[in-house]
């Protein structure tokens, strides 16, 4: 199972807890930094850090919409386990009750299902 704390120790990437309101999660470049926002349920916390390794990953510098997609989709890829999913699938088709079960957010849920052409 993907732990996107260990990897970003690997990486040499510092995570904070902050109290930020503009994003769930920033990447600071410069600083080699994660800022996760304090307080999320561990699902947010989580798919939040996924997604700014996924950034620290690419090289981003900036966050517009198809660096947005790309950890998006890094993220979801590494948070969710495919055969999980298929088996989740044939009980529900709900993708709120998939991504509590496969223990993601909604959006990383929505983002593995397109681009595995599991959506509906």
């Amino acid at each position: 199972m993907y732990d996107p704390y260990e990897h970003a120790e690997q990486l040499g990437i510092t995570v904070l807890h902050r109290p930020i309101r503009t994003a769930h999660e920033l990447w600071l470049p410069d600083h080699r930094t994660i800022v996760i926002r304090s307080g999320l349920r561990a699902i947010h916390d989580r798919s939040a850090l996924a997604h700014g390794v996924a950034h620290a990953e690419y090289g981003h510098e900036s966050s517009g919409p198809k660096e947005e997609t790309q950890a998006d989709r890094l993220a979801a890829s590494r948070l969710i386990d495919l055969g999980q999913c298929l088996e989740l699938m044939k009980w529900t088709p709900d993708c709120h009750v998939l991504a509590r079960e496969l223990g993601v957010t909604t959006r990383l849920t929505r983002v593995f299902l397109n681009v595995n052409g599991l959506a509906a």
